[in-house]
């Protein structure tokens, strides 16, 4: 991508977690920020920070799963800037509890942010990069599209979260390819972390109060689960932007900022091979899977 300067970044979910610290990482490098959220109070504290440091800020307060409010916001983004060189689709929220508990609304919420998302962003953006590609040798553009290591492998009480990153992935090596098609100017990457401290453990927050949600045990102790992860957790978002814009800038599709989660990886894809059921993504910690049992199946 060389020199950010003067360019511009557009991130959803900006206004906590990876997408602040996207960001703030944008706005040190020197480029314009269009930042977007379906919390207005969260989005407008991202805004003023970055604007009291000079950067120049294009909020919208939109949901993701709206793929009329996206092409509306690339037209925008285009009319005021000329061109966005840099999409961060990073919106993201998620349920728990056993598959077949979520009720049709969880899974439209959870599929509707982090899938559909996703798709209207690429849909909204990646044809108008590539039409400022052809007409300016110089531009470059790039995409990266949040997943999880949830979208590599199955972790249980997660699954319409599980089912929309696998999703992102396979989106996102789809878009890798057919970019590849087409020229060189436009990228991606697609950003697989795993428990990182960031706000998705209570997007609950932002959800339709009218909405059916799962309250049953094992929803309770999924979120337990994903409450005492995320606290627990001893990498940052902004230790997470900074890997993602070093990826960027040497043009890597995947961006893995947890390694130690590739031997989870490395066991699904080698039962795979060897024709064997799906190995347990908590095996390395025991006693993990012991909590959750027993937490299940407490009197």
């Amino acid at each position: 991508m060389g020199d950010l300067r003067g360019k511009v970044a557009v991130i959803t979910g900006a206004g906590s977690g990876f997408g602040r610290e996207f960001a703030r990482v944008a706005a040190g490098a020197g480029m314009a920020v269009v930042l977007v959220d379906v919390q207005a109070d969260a989005l407008a504290e991202t805004a003023a920070a970055l604007e009291a440091g000079g950067t120049t800020v294009m909020q919208r307060r939109l949901d993701v799963a709206d793929g009329h409010a996206l092409q509306t916001l690339a037209h925008d983004a285009w009319a005021r800037f000329g061109a966005v060189h840099l999409l961060f689709n990073n919106a993201g929220v998620g349920t728990t509890g056993m598959v077949w508990e979520a009720s049709v609304q969880d899974w439209e919420w959870v599929l509707g942010v982090n899938l559909w998302g996703t798709i209207h962003g690429v849909r909204a953006f990646v044809p108008r990069m590539l039409e400022a590609a052809a007409g300016d040798p110089g531009y470059r553009g790039h995409v990266v599209n949040t997943a999880s290591v949830a979208g590599l492998v199955d972790p249980p009480l997660t699954g319409p979260y599980n089912v929309a990153k696998h999703a992102v992935v396979s989106l996102s090596e789809t878009l890798y390819q057919d970019l590849s098609l087409v020229g060189d100017r436009v990228g991606c990457s697609v950003l697989c972390p795993s428990w990182v401290g960031t706000g998705i453990a209570r997007a609950d927050r932002n959800r339709d109060p009218r909405a059916v949600r799962t309250r049953t045990r094992a929803a309770a102790v999924g979120q337990a689960l994903v409450d005492k992860a995320v606290s627990s957790a001893r990498t940052t978002a902004a230790d997470v932007a900074r890997l993602t814009f070093e990826a960027i800038a040497e043009r890597r599709f995947w961006i893995l900022p947890h390694p130690q989660a590739l031997d989870a990886v490395r066991a699904r894809h080698e039962a795979l091979l060897a024709h064997a059921p799906p190995p347990d993504p908590y095996a390395a910690l025991p006693q993990l899977r012991r909590q959750i049992l027993d937490a299940l199946h407490a009197p």
